[in-house]
């Protein structure tokens, strides 16, 4: 039935639009409710924004305005909302697993179990580290290669690697065709970044460039080159960076190609993407977007059709994010990180297992990865939207900013004289080592938390074991990890219970009542756990009468005082006095006293304080140093 105007409901029509300033109004009066002083009173918004990476600063509300450009439609120039016009709608993206055995039978075995489980295309490293290249054909016994396209990483090997599957390929019989999107693989820029060979890269372009245009009109659907930014994604680069370093090694690879006689648009058809994808969901969903924008730039100015500039994406769940410590939390992690690669638009998803960073995969850990893929798709339908962040002032600004800063980036490699030369002269090991830098402070502060293991972790998880993984390439950029500074603490930990037969203790003299002292007992005894020491909570509570024995008992060498400000003005100077006495090496004092007060703790034997957005990875380290635990 149809409800006449006049009878109808307006709803929001007799409501007066709402200004961006009302809203500041309301913002400063909330504010200031909280006794929040340091805050802009022309911008109070400014209190709330946080800053990303490559200095980009996210603000609390975004409105049309911050939009940023036009971002066209799905499947056309600039391809900021897709490369195809459907999206991943049809049959969703690419699941694509990944294999680093380097035994010819375990290989072959996990392809087939992965093929047969819903698994789309496969990923498989070969040459010096991983399978060899002779038991590619043994490896895929049993794979239609009609049905599943094949992904190489083959290092300085793609020239045979390419020329094994390439013959595979033409084994099919009964006019079948092979299956679109294999890749070979090459990558010499990538390599270099790796391995530091930069003398090589000259020859190994020549090489690639050669193969692809012999591909180009032979081997329709193949690509020869892969642009791969995992080289300077674990060295600690930030977003921006990736995508400046996956332009400008772009770009070479397509002056690469017109050298050897393809067209624009053919070399750009033999280049596929590769870029991480992390648990900072919108951050990856703006990447993904930004790069086929800078890319589709990239090709308009080189003089190719519209069409040529939309980029192929693969998408792989970060290594840097994952965790040696609790690595089940790396399922949240990598399904978080899968979730933002298909709403940000990737033709390919590799979720990494989540025992990855402790070597070899075993058979649980790969039908995990793989289903994350499979629920996301057939259960959450997420690919049955096109482009779902579309529409979303923030993840537009967020991706305007992410083009512009890296474009910035991208021009200062070119001015060097190109990818080739900033990877040889340090010009790209030096910016990732500043970005990675940045990062660290963030992680030693825990102003970036790692679950399980700057926060909540377990001190007495049982470690999982793997079967080692082939030893990758190296010599090159480094390779990090976000828990690598917290990890060596719980190293030195895990070795002193081996000698001893204990871990380092900290004793928790918590002053009054518990309403007093809980919160800060928690954060010590997390704070504590996170270095691998062992917190002592006993007795519940102390006093100056009774510290001295509770010390003691408890084994510790170090102790920290846990209470309310009003509390430790009262009590905090006779317990510590009292725990020096006992023998105590160090006492500490949970909480961010004035210096007044401060100088009168460390009077009374208080030797540091420990408080939120403190390093934390120098008071551990300090602590352990203390302790008498080997580094």
């Amino acid at each position: 039935m149809t409800v006449p105007p006049e009878e109808g409901l307006s709803l929001a029509q007799d409501f007066p639009d709402a200004t961006h300033e009302q809203w500041q109004q309301l913002v400063a009066g909330v504010l200031r409710k909280t006794g929040a002083t340091a805050f802009d009173d022309a911008a109070p918004d400014s209190a709330l924004t946080t800053t990303l990476a490559d200095d980009i600063r996210v603000r609390p509300l975004y409105t049309r305005s911050d939009a940023g450009g036009p971002t066209g439609l799905p499947g056309f120039a600039p391809f900021t909302r897709g490369a195809r016009a459907e999206g991943n709608t049809a049959r969703g993206w690419d699941v694509r697993q990944r294999h680093t055995r380097a035994d010819i039978e375990g290989t072959r075995s996990a392809v087939l179990d992965d093929l047969e489980s819903g698994v789309t295309s496969l990923w498989l490293t070969v040459g010096a580290a991983g399978l060899p290249v002779a038991g590619l054909a043994r490896a895929l016994e049993g794979v239609y290669l009609d049905l599943a396209p094949v992904v190489l990483e083959p290092g300085a090997a793609f020239g045979p690697a390419a020329a094994e599957l390439l013959r595979l390929r033409g084994q099919l019989t009964g006019g079948a065709e092979p299956a679109p999107g294999s890749v070979l693989g090459a990558d010499p820029l990538g390599h270099a970044a790796r391995t530091g060979a930069h003398d090589t890269v000259p020859e190994l372009r020549q090489e690639a460039a050669e193969l692809a245009a012999g591909c180009a009109g032979d081997e329709p659907g193949l690509r020869t080159y892969v642009v791969d930014t995992l080289p300077y994604h674990e060295a600690g680069g930030s977003p921006a960076r990736e995508l400046a370093c996956a332009l400008a090694t772009g770009v070479a690879y397509l002056r690469d190609m017109t050298r050897a006689g393809l067209q624009v648009a053919q070399a750009c058809e033999q280049l596929e993407f590769r870029y991480a994808a992390t648990a900072d969901q919108f951050t990856t969903i703006a990447t993904l977007r930004a790069a086929r924008r800078l890319w589709a730039r990239v090709a308009q100015a080189c003089g190719a059709p519209a069409a040529a500039g939309a980029q192929r994406q693969h998408a792989v769940t970060s290594p840097v994010m994952m965790t040696r410590r609790d690595p089940w939390v790396n399922m949240l992690r990598t399904t978080v990180a899968t979730l933002a690669a298909g709403v940000g638009g990737a033709d390919a998803v590799t979720v990494l297992p989540f025992d990855d960073a402790l070597g070899l995969p075993d058979a649980f850990a790969r039908r995990i990865a793989r289903n994350t893929s499979a629920i996301l798709l057939e259960e959450s339908h997420l690919a049955g939207v096109i482009d779902p962040a579309g529409g979303s002032w923030y993840v537009e600004a967020l991706t305007d900013e992410l083009a512009h800063t890296a474009w910035a980036h991208f021009r200062e490699i070119e001015g060097a004289g190109g990818m080739a030369a900033a990877l040889r002269d340090g010009l790209v090991e030096r910016r990732l080592r500043e970005s990675w830098e940045l990062r660290t402070t963030a992680l030693a502060r825990r102003r970036e938390p790692v679950t399980g293991v700057s926060e909540f972790p377990l001190l007495d998880e049982r470690p999982l074991a793997r079967e080692p993984a082939p030893q990758p390439a190296g010599g090159g950029l480094p390779r990090v990890r976000r828990d690598d500074a917290y990890e060596a603490l719980r190293v030195r930990s895990d070795r002193h219970l081996e000698t001893t037969g204990a871990r380092p203790k900290l004793f928790l003299a918590a002053l009054g009542p518990a309403a007093a002292h809980t919160a800060r007992v928690s954060f010590v005894s997390n704070l504590a756990q996170a270095g691998g020491i062992q917190p002592v909570h006993d007795p519940v509570t102390v006093d100056a009468a009774t510290a001295a024995a509770a010390f003691t008992a408890s084994g510790a060498t170090v102790a920290c005082l846990c209470s309310s400000d009003a509390l430790y003005t009262e009590e905090a100077a006779q317990v510590a006095t009292a725990l020096k006495r006992a023998g105590a090496a160090r006492v500490l004092l949970a909480g961010k006293p004035d210096a007044e007060r401060r100088e009168a703790y460390r009077a009374a034997g208080v030797d540091a304080f420990v408080h939120a957005g403190g390093d934390a990875v120098a008071a551990l380290t300090s602590l352990l140093d203390r302790m008498g635990v080997d580094a």
